[in-house]
C-alpha cells in the first residue's frame, strides 16, 4: 500500500455526505423491490440483489444497514424500516443453532438498536430495552453452545461445516458472547453447569490466534507473519490440530483476503473491548500481536490504493506483473479484486490505530487511505439502476458463484450485502470521528 500519511477524517466529509445519499437510494430500492420470499439478499447479479449461499447469514446486514443509515443521517424512515424488520424477521436468527454467524446477524440489528437507545439517539422504552437485551443474551448463549474443546484446554466456536472446523471469520461473532456476558448472562449446560460467555469468547479468540494466524516463527514451511487460513481442521476425537484449509480461498497455504480482513477487524475491536475489562488484561498482549501481524500483512500484500485481490496466492496474479506496485485493477481478465475485504480491513486498521495511539498512526492512516479509495468510482456505485453500494466484491471464487459479464473472464462490477453493510459501518465510524459524536463500538449497547 501507499499510505497517505497526511489524510485527515474531515477531508472525507463531502465524500461521506454523497455516500449516505447514495446509500439511502440503495436501501430504499431493495426494500421496495426485493422479494424476501426467496431468502435474504446475498449478492447482486447484473445490479439486482439475489440470494445464494449455505445459510441465512446476511439478513442482519440488510436490516442493520437501515439502522446505520438512520444513525448517520437522522432520517426516521430508516429507523422505522430497520426496527420494524428486526422485530418482524430476525427472531429465527436468535435461536439458530446451525451457524457461526450470530455476531453478524444479531449485533448488526438488535445490538445497533440497543446502542442507539444507550446513546440517547432514540427514545428509551423499558420494554423495548428488555426485548433487545433478551435477544442479545439468548443469541450469545446459543452461539457459545456451538463449541469444540481442543487438546490444550481451550476450544472454538465451530463453523457450519461441523465440530472439526474453525473459520477465521467467526472471530467477529465473539462480540455477541461479550455483549451477552456484559448483560449478565451465562450459558447454562448439562447439570446446570454455568459457563462464562466471556471465557468462552476468549478461548475461541486464542485458538484462532494460535492456529489461523502465522507469525513468522517457524511453524511450517509457509510461515509468513500475518498470513491467515480461512479454516483450520481439528481431530474431534482427541482435540489435536490437523491442518489449515480453505473453503473460499485458493488454498490453506494462501491467504483469502476477506478472511484476513475479518481477523484484522475482529481482533482490533475485541482488543478495544477487553481493554475495558480488568479481569482480561493478561490477554491483551497476544490479541495485539495477532491484530498487528494481520494488519501488517494486509498493508504489505495489497496494491497501492488499498484494495486487495481476492486471495494473495491466486494463480492468475502471476500474469498481472507488478500488481502490488500499482492500484488494483477490478477489470483485469485474470483474478478479481474484493472490495468487501477492503471495507472490513479498513475498519480494523482504523480501530487498531486508534487503540495504539501515537504508535498506531500508520494503521490509522492506512484505514483512511482505503476508505478514500472506496468512496470513489469505480468502487462507489453511483448508478441508480444498481442496487449495490460497493462494487467489485467477491463471494465464492472457487465455487464460481460470482457473476461474470459476458465480455469478461473474471467477476467484476457486483456488490454483496456484507460489503455494503461494512462500508456503511466504516463510514459511520469515521463520520463520528469528524463530528465528535461518541466513538462507534459494538459494546456501546451495554451500560
Amino acid at each position: 500500500m501507499q499510505i497517505n500519511g497526511s489524510l485527515q477524517p474531515k477531508q472525507l466529509a463531502a465524500q461521506l455526505q454523497q455516500f449516505w445519499q447514495l446509500s439511502a437510494q440503495k436501501i430504499t430500492d431493495i426494500e421496495r423491490h426485493y422479494d424476501t420470499a426467496q431468502g435474504a439478499p446475498v449478492f447482486t447479479r447484473q445490479g439486482k440483489y439475489t440470494t445464494r449461499g449455505w445459510t441465512e447469514w446476511t439478513q442482519g446486514f440488510q436490516y442493520g444497514s437501515a439502522i446505520l443509515q438512520f444513525d448517520a443521517t437522522d432520517d426516521d424512515l430508516f429507523l422505522s424500516t430497520g426496527r420494524g424488520n428486526t422485530v418482524q424477521a430476525m427472531a429465527p436468527h436468535l435461536s439458530h443453532t446451525g451457524v457461526h454467524d450470530h455476531g453478524f446477524n444479531n449485533v448488526s440489528t438488535y445490538g445497533n438498536l440497543l446502542r442507539l437507545i444507550r446513546e440517547e439517539r432514540m427514545p428509551a422504552n423499558e420494554w423495548e430495552i428488555n426485548f433487545y437485551e433478551l435477544a442479545l443474551k439468548v443469541s450469545g448463549a446459543v452461539q457459545a453452545a456451538r463449541f469444540t474443546p481442543i487438546r490444550n484446554g481451550g476450544g472454538f466456536i465451530y463453523s457450519f461445516n461441523g465440530p472439526h472446523s474453525l473459520f477465521v471469520d467467526t472471530i467477529r461473532s465473539c462480540r455477541i458472547l461479550m455483549i451477552s456476558h456484559q448483560l449478565g448472562h451465562v450459558l447454562q449446560g448439562e447439570n446446570d453447569v454455568r459457563i462464562s460467555l466471556l471465557e468462552r469468547a476468549i478461548q475461541h479468540m486464542k485458538t484462532t490466534a494460535d492456529f489461523n494466524i502465522w507469525y513468522g516463527e517457524g511453524r511450517d514451511a509457509y510461515d509468513e507473519r500475518g498470513r491467515t487460513a480461512h479454516e483450520c481442521i481439528f481431530n474431534t476425537n482427541d482435540g489435536n490440530f490437523r491442518s489449515p484449509n480453505a473453503q473460499q480461498g485458493f488454498s490453506g497455504f494462501t491467504t483469502w483476503t476477506r478472511g484476513l480482513a475479518w481477523a484484522m477487524l475482529g481482533f482490533a475491536e475485541e482488543l478495544e473491548f477487553l481493554s475495558t475489562i480488568p479481569s482480561a488484561q493478561q490477554h491483551l498482549p497476544w490479541i495485539e500481536k495477532a491484530a498487528r501481524a494481520t494488519c501488517d500483512f494486509y498493508m504489505q500484500h495489497t496494491p497501492t490504493d488499498g484494495v486487495p485481490y481476492w486471495d494473495t496466492g491466486a494463480p492468475g496474479l502471476a500474469r498481472l506483473g507488478d500488481y502490488l506496485g500499482k492500484p488494483a485493477d477490478p477489470f483485469n481478465p485474470y483474478e478479481p479484486v474484493d472490495s468487501s475485504a477492503a471495507a472490513i480491513a479498513a475498519q480494523g486498521l482504523i480501530r487498531l490505530g486508534k487503540y495504539l495511539g501515537n504508535d498506531g498512526a500508520q494503521y490509522f492512516q492506512a484505514g483512511l487511505t482505503v476508505l478514500q479509495t472506496l468512496l470513489q468510482e469505480p468502487y462507489l456505485s453511483t448508478s441508480p439502476s444498481h442496487q449495490g453500494l460497493l462494487l467489485h466484491t467477491i463471494y465464492h471464487r472457487p465455487n464460481g458463484w460470482d457473476y461474470t459479464p459476458k465480455e469478461g473472464h473474471a467477476p467484476y462490477g457486483e456488490s454483496c450485502m456484507w460489503g455494503d453493510y461494512h462500508i456503511r459501518e466504516l463510514a459511520l465510524t469515521v463520520q463520528r470521528l469528524i463530528t465528535g459524536e461518541p466513538y462507534y463500538t459494538f459494546f456501546n449497547c451495554v451500560k
